[in-house]
């Protein structure tokens, strides 16, 4: 299913190349000013090159990180740099015999409208077998994420309560579904009541609240979860991850995957000191990062393609229109305007 937020624009000729760069550095939530359109011309293709013409765009949490100039887990965008993503595209010209002009791929050549490419980590898709959009999505980096970041680190069992923070997003969506596969009852944490009622009347969540408009996390929390907590897969951090600690059962597990409330923050937010939940629980906190598995994906892909079409996997995109758009699709993730995953279609 899709929600389409629409704009009209303008091709550029083919021999010219628009991109995104990174104009400044965030402080707080981005501007659109942070980002920069600019153009330059395609080079000629060299022995081995191929030329892809972008068909869709990923917007994710993560990038929030790569705009700081910190190096994490990846190095950061410099002012100047071209903004990094998933992307899925089309071979319009190949001087690289592994490829021909017509097929459909999946790589990160980031927020461009064409990109030459020797070929290296590109994965051609059959558009017959799911719409290429699901290679950024539940097919893609959001899926793997759920999949083996929910499998691997919170190791479910059946008859398990699990709790999913940012449950309407497109990695919590994929997570609690997984989680009702397995046998396991599920709470989702989102923050709209339309939300709400699509992870309950859609998704089958056992339950689901609305954190915007609810005061204590905790007593909500027990109400729903009154046998406690044995897995929680945490995407946002903050106050939300702060009042499940209190509810957690022995052994539990935590997968930590994103942090997205505090991505804006100009200073840290002070939070309980968790080790001694940890410790009176002997539960487990587990951070991870979905390219830990980057050899297993093909098992992932697979696995969620098969239940996709026994009807078990269910999905969502926001597709925002126009290359032009990309920087207010990111800012849109970052404010939950999402529900499930956010891409940028080129017009």
């Amino acid at each position: 299913m899709r929600f389409i937020m629409t704009a009209t624009t303008a091709k550029p000729h083919p021999g010219t190349n628009r991109k995104f760069v990174l104009a400044a550095r965030p402080v707080g939530m981005p501007k659109e000013s942070d980002f920069e359109l600019v153009s330059e011309p395609l080079p000629p293709l060299k022995d081995g090159q191929i030329l892809l013409r972008t068909q869709y765009l990923s917007v994710d949490p993560y990038m929030r990180g790569r705009m700081t100039g910190v190096r994490s887990y990846a190095d950061p965008v410099n002012i100047g740099q071209l903004m990094v993503g998933g992307t899925v595209g089309e071979v319009i010209e190949s001087r690289n015999s592994a490829f021909v002009a017509g097929q459909i791929v999946v790589g990160f050549w980031g927020w461009q409208e064409f990109a030459v490419s020797d070929g290296s980590g590109l994965r051609p898709l059959d558009p017959n077998l799911a719409p290429p959009s699901t290679a950024l999505g539940v097919l893609g980096m959001p899926g793997m994420t759920a999949y083996f970041g929910f499998l691997e680190i919170c190791q479910p069992k059946a008859g398990e309560i699990v709790v999913v923070s940012g449950a309407a997003g497109a990695v919590g969506s994929l997570v609690g579904q997984v989680a009702k596969i397995k046998g396991c009852k599920v709470v989702g944490i989102a923050g709209s009541d339309e939300k709400v009622a699509w992870l309950k009347d859609e998704l089958g969540f056992d339950a689901a609240f609305n954190y915007k408009t609810t005061s204590d996390f905790v007593v909500r929390l027990q109400q729903l979860c009154p046998n406690g907590v044995d897995c929680y897969f945490d995407n946002v951090g903050g106050a939300v991850s702060d009042a499940m600690l209190s509810v957690i059962n022995t052994k539990a597990r935590i997968a930590i995957c994103g942090q997205v409330s505090q991505y804006n923050l100009a200073k840290p937010e002070p939070g309980p000191r968790v080790f001694r939940y940890l410790l009176t629980k002997s539960a487990r906190a587990e951070g991870f990062l979905v390219y830990n598995f980057a050899e297993r994906f093909p098992e992932g892909v697979a696995q969620m393609a098969k239940w996709m079409k026994e009807g078990k996997i269910k999905y969502r995109e926001t597709i925002v229109e126009g290359f032009e758009n990309a920087p207010r699709a990111l800012i849109g993730v970052l404010s939950g305007d999402n529900t499930g995953k956010m891409i940028v279609q080129m017009c």
